[in-house]
């Protein structure tokens, strides 16, 4: 057993990091983002590694069981405006590659993820009506915000520092915000976008498209593709979780958003990333007849010679100073 364990700890194993914001925004509630100088700073870190190689690299070197010691990959998630305005030419600078899994619904739009919209909705607007009452699936939300209808400084303070990954929800607008975003989070994009709309409706607000909030254009993403250092992935046309829905659906999200990925690009999308990190049985089978040659969770692990294919880890970077990166850096790599 003991040597075992010695053999296990000591084996090869690879780092996949992934990021999603490279911005600071006023509220992160899910710690998604990082400031442009925090993100230079963990770069620099990995740019005296010397160890960081192409995801599609590190993939196939989990797919065929081949050694993979000390080596890190980079991936982001969602396709936002900052992914190519601030981190591509941070990359370019210390010439890091990165992998870019990109949802298309509001690729070239000027449309926020609605999980954004719905953060904006309720936790910031300026005035709220004191009661909201909706159905979701036949499940009544209801909640009264009571003096919370009118943003306080002090409510504003909350929520600018409520991260809803790591604590309870700390106002009444953040449980109505949290109760709706678990609650929509599971539905089909045509769903959300109906209940949104009711939200917008109690709220007597038009939809507010936020610049920094939008999607990479289709043409910065054709320029991502064409670039050596990176290269796109596939993570679905509408954001769903997957796992909450059956094996058609899945399918046809991932085959929709590789094809126009593919024609956008002019090149083969060959990795998966998995919204949420959300996934079961039927996730991991339709990535495989999708055709993909790997796809990766939300789950914090090292890539090993156990590692399924279809089951790929990563580690969520926070927002941290270069000397906090390299000591989780290594923390991560004696999980």
């Amino acid at each position: 057993m003991i040597r075992h364990f010695i053999q296990k700890y000591l084996e090869p194993k690879a780092l996949v990091l992934m990021y999603h914001r490279i911005a600071a925004p006023e509220t992160d509630i899910w710690d998604l983002a990082v400031s442009p100088a925090n993100f230079e700073e963990q770069l620099q870190v990995l740019s005296r590694t010397g160890e960081v190689v192409p995801l599609h690299e590190l993939a196939a070197r989990a797919k065929e069981k081949r050694r993979r010691k000390h080596l890190i990959a980079l991936s982001f998630d969602d396709g936002y405006i900052d992914n190519y305005e601030t981190a591509k030419p941070l990359l370019e600078k210390y010439r890091l590659p990165a992998t870019f899994f990109v949802t298309s619904c509001n690729l070239g739009t000027e449309r926020e993820f609605w999980w954004d919209e719905l953060e904006n909705l309720i936790l910031h607007a300026a005035h709220l009506p004191a009661t909201f009452v909706m159905k979701v699936k036949g499940v009544l939300i209801k909640r009264d915000l009571k003096q919370e209808a009118e943003l306080s400084y002090e409510l504003q303070q909350q929520h600018m520092h409520w991260k809803a990954c790591l604590t309870p929800p700390t106002t009444r607008r953040s449980e109505l915000f949290l109760a709706l975003w678990t609650a929509m989070r599971a539905l089909a994009d045509s769903e959300i976008q109906q209940l949104l709309q009711q939200v917008r409706d109690w709220t007597k607000s038009e939809a507010v498209n936020r610049p920094a909030y939008k999607s990479m254009s289709t043409g910065q993403l054709a320029e991502l593709a064409k670039q050596q250092l990176f290269a796109i992935g596939a993570h679905t046309v509408t954001h769903p979780a997957l796992g909450h829905h059956g094996f058609d659906f899945q399918k046809a999200e991932m085959a929709a958003n590789r094809d126009l990925l593919q024609e956008l690009t002019g090149n083969r999308i060959s990795l998966m990333a998995y919204p949420y990190g959300h996934y079961n049985a039927d996730t991991l089978q339709a990535a495989e007849a999708a055709s993909f040659d790997a796809a990766f969770t939300t789950e914090g692990s090292t890539v090993n010679k156990r590692t399924h294919q279809y089951r790929i880890g990563r580690f969520q970077v926070n927002d941290m100073t270069g000397a906090a990166f390299a000591k989780t850096l290594q923390k991560w790599a004696l999980t």
